[in-house]
């Protein structure tokens, strides 16, 4: 059975079904593409030579002027005339299934247990906020690099403790993404937080194994 250091003493036995799953890049790449996109605002835009205002009359007459005919100043030849081609508002937001994101979790959550980047907390400890013990915390598990916690959204005192510290990402544990946890250096979860993003990851697998 995988495990992961509590910090403060001790070790907790995660699930197999989440932490052992074999690493399936492609289908990390796409899922993480698929968040990443979602974030993506869309609102680029120009305007074409019909959105642009004035150029309603002939520049000058067809013939006779000894210059190339004109048609309107709003051409997208001419100083001020409108884009080609150019940006319009779009979505870039593509669907990844809710079977292919989990199994995506469960490939994120197994590297970090795989690598030892993984270890678990209890939140209740933090009875009021205090980034020294944040701080000594982490010192102690000795892990380097960005790290995620992902907490309970009960778990207030333990978010502030975390939230000012160099290189810590905080989050409620629904909103945590697969880019967020193969992103992430080290992984620190509490032990209510550790249940649910396990359930997250296994809801299809053990719908599969039924």
């Amino acid at each position: 059975m995988p495990s992961a250091p509590k910090l403060g003493g001790g070790e907790v036995v995660l699930d197999d079904l989440a932490f052992t799953a074999k690493f399936n890049g492609p289908l990390v790449h796409e899922t993480v593409r698929s968040e990443l996109n979602a974030l993506r605002q869309g609102t680029a835009a120009t305007k074409t030579r019909g959105k642009v205002s004035g150029g309603g009359a002939k520049p000058w007459r067809q013939k006779g002027t000894g210059r190339a005919r004109a048609g309107s100043s709003r051409s997208p030849i001419w100083k001020g005339g409108g884009t080609v081609f150019g940006p319009a508002p779009r979505h870039y937001t593509f669907k990844v299934n809710r079977k292919a994101r989990r199994a995506a979790l469960r490939s994120a959550l197994s590297v970090q247990a795989d690598r030892g980047s993984l270890a678990v907390f209890d939140a209740t400890t933090f009875d009021a906020p205090s980034t020294k013990a944040a701080f000594k915390l982490l010192t102690d598990w000795g892990q380097s690099g960005p790290t995620l916690v992902l907490l309970d959204g009960d778990e207030a005192n333990a978010g502030l403790s975390f939230r000012n510290m160099e290189r810590v990402l905080v989050l409620p544990v629904e909103d945590a993404g697969v880019a967020d946890v193969i992103g992430a250096a080290s992984l620190l979860i509490s032990e209510t937080a550790l249940a649910q993003i396990t359930a997250r990851a296994i809801g299809t697998a053990q719908e599969e194994a039924a």
